[in-house]
């Protein structure tokens, strides 16, 4: 088991003053397990500086525009795979059994395939166990890395570090991703960016499919494709 899974879900979480006072545990944990470089400890410290001494406010201002307003950042990682699709819900009820059956509960408020609630469950696995789940989702982490990086975004350092958690090489090339990548900054933009097709990861119709993926490894069955839209 490894706590750094449980300092990524609290980054990537929406800022509360709960999190705001936990800075200096957060990078104590890093500094004990040391499972990431200096360096990606270092600029994972900028991020906690930030959250620890920038208005609550703000810092929650920030989060919804990059994580809830966008659809190609959205931190539910089955909407990368599926959509809104009836797949996913097949495949989000399958992973919260699998979260019951290790004692994890919960919040009635979040869906199961929320990136920090994954990171919550794979801080109680063995980290072999761990690294390997994580690394079944690399297409999401990669895709929202280099989509953090274009915008300029200190998060962008929670995705590499992720992508070195589940030892995947965060410089190595990746397939091209077939998703239009833009910031709407008005409601139609964001109405239209919302009805875009799901995000498909990988070559072409048989590249990686995250969910299945996952489920696979956890020994459960994986929710039925989504048919092909014209």
């Amino acid at each position: 088991m490894a706590r750094t899974f449980k300092v990524m879900a609290a980054l990537l979480s929406y800022p509360e003053s709960e999190i705001q006072a936990a800075g200096p545990e957060l990078k104590g944990v890093l500094a004990e397990e040391a499972l990431l470089s200096a360096g990606q400890q270092a600029r994972l410290g900028h991020l906690i500086d930030q959250l620890e001494s920038r208005d609550l406010y703000d810092l929650q201002e920030r989060y919804v525009g990059l994580f809830d307003r966008s659809r190609t950042l959205s931190l539910h990682l089955f909407e990368h795979v599926h959509g809104e699709s009836r797949a996913r819900g097949q495949a989000m009820v399958d992973l919260q059994n699998v979260y019951g059956e290790h004692g994890l509960e919960i919040n009635a408020k979040e869906l199961p395939d929320f990136l920090p609630l994954f990171l919550e469950f794979l801080s109680i696995l063995p980290l072999d166990e761990a690294r390997s789940l994580l690394g079944e989702t690399s297409h999401v982490l990669e895709a929202l890395r280099d989509r953090l990086r274009k915008r300029k975004s200190i998060y962008a350092a929670v995705f590499r570090s992720l992508l070195t958690l589940a030892q995947v090489d965060a410089n190595a090339d990746q397939p091209e991703i077939q998703t239009e990548d833009e910031e709407p900054d008005d409601l139609e933009a964001l109405d239209k960016a919302w009805a875009e097709e799901p995000v498909t990861f990988g070559p072409g119709e048989a590249g990686c499919n995250v969910a299945e993926k996952m489920l696979e490894k956890m020994n459960l069955p994986a929710a039925p494709a989504a048919p092909a839209r014209g």
